[in-house]
């Protein structure tokens, strides 16, 4: 393992942060990363830079501007179409090991997931993985990286002092992005793979929407969760109501999940999506830290269950005490 001297650390000072394009659109989550990005660069120090990769992408970098960024580094080549992580880590190892940022930022996405690890291994460095929280040590300018941690039961905070850069995925709707700024610039630097960097074992044939995935809830404003507490999958035909009337989504617990009684797509929490919606009405979930770490980011919790005493009645804003199936249909008729 190599351990970078104090002297050498000195050399790495800039935020990075690994943008996503998918089918010619930046991904929300790339803003919020630029929103994290920026915060920790104006308390260590140093510019924030944005690494943009793909086919027919250099397009992008207006807006990345516009969110925060101060340079955007864009490596634009045929030979990067669709999703490679192989080939996108050679490059992107190159321009570490040139520009020299302090940390790196990916998303905790399917693409994220892939691609820092193999980062990470390639230039020796530590990544913390899901982090839903991000601090830096004003002593030493470490980036605290704070996580669940034993399924959830603890919050973590892990720092990789002896690396560079320092690096982290986040999970998508936990930080906050910034307010765009119209003809915001910086500076623009194309770099193009070389060609050591474009051998491939693997083709992309082609890429296609899931249709359980197209459920994106962490852009809905408003949902309905339930948990165990419906009791099957017919307490969740109320919910669905409910939703309906308030131009909502209809979210669940793991456990609803794990019994069946939802699809996977629906699930909020560690394991599930992370949301920050405007509104959401939790119906019969108790709320172990797992769910509330999903949850967290909501603007305006309410919470409805026959316990008062439950981790998410404690944390709800608005907590009602009573059975769910009697509360939902009153509302349903109120509505």
């Amino acid at each position: 393992m190599v351990i970078i001297s104090e002297a050498d650390k000195a050399q790495y000072k800039d935020v990075w942060i690994l943008a996503e394009v998918l089918f010619g659109k930046v991904e929300p989550v790339t803003y919020e990363l630029l929103g994290a990005a920026r915060r920790l660069a104006d308390v260590r120090g140093g510019a924030v830079g944005a690494l943009l990769m793909g086919k027919e992408v250099a397009g992008q970098a207006s807006g990345l501007f516009e969110y925060g960024a101060d340079t955007v580094i864009v490596a634009d080549s045929p030979e990067l179409h669709g999703f490679n992580d192989e080939l996108e880590c050679r490059v992107a190892e190159r321009l570490i090991r040139k520009y020299k940022p302090g940390i790196m930022l990916g998303a905790a996405t399917a693409r994220g997931r892939a691609l820092m690890p193999r980062i990470a291994v390639c230039i020796v460095s530590g990544l913390t993985a899901d982090c839903t929280q991000l601090d830096i040590d004003p002593g030493t300018g470490d980036l605290l990286q704070t996580r669940p941690a034993f399924g959830g039961n603890i919050m973590a905070t892990i720092r990789t002092s002896n690396h560079r850069p320092q690096m982290a995925t986040v999970r998508p709707k936990v930080m906050q992005c910034l307010p765009r700024v119209p003809g915001r610039t910086g500076a623009l630097i194309h770099e193009y793979p070389q060609p050591g960097e474009i051998a491939n074992i693997k083709r992309v044939l082609e890429l296609v929407h899931s249709a359980e995935a197209a459920l994106n809830l962490s852009e809905v404003d408003i949902i309905v969760a339930g948990g165990r507490a419906l009791k099957g999958p017919e307490g969740f035909e109320m919910l669905r109501e409910l939703a309906a009337k308030l131009g909502g989504a209809v979210g669940a617990s793991r456990p609803a999940i794990d019994s069946g009684w939802m699809p996977y797509a629906h699930q909020i929490g560690q394991t599930g999506q992370t949301v920050q919606a405007r509104l959401y009405i939790a119906c019969g979930i108790s709320g172990q830290i797992q769910h509330l770490v999903g949850i967290q980011s909501c603007e305006t919790i309410v919470a409805i269950d026959k316990k008062p005493d439950t981790p998410l009645m404690q944390m709800a804003d608005i907590a009602v005490t009573g059975d769910v199936f009697q509360i939902v249909p009153e509302l349903i008729r109120g509505l």
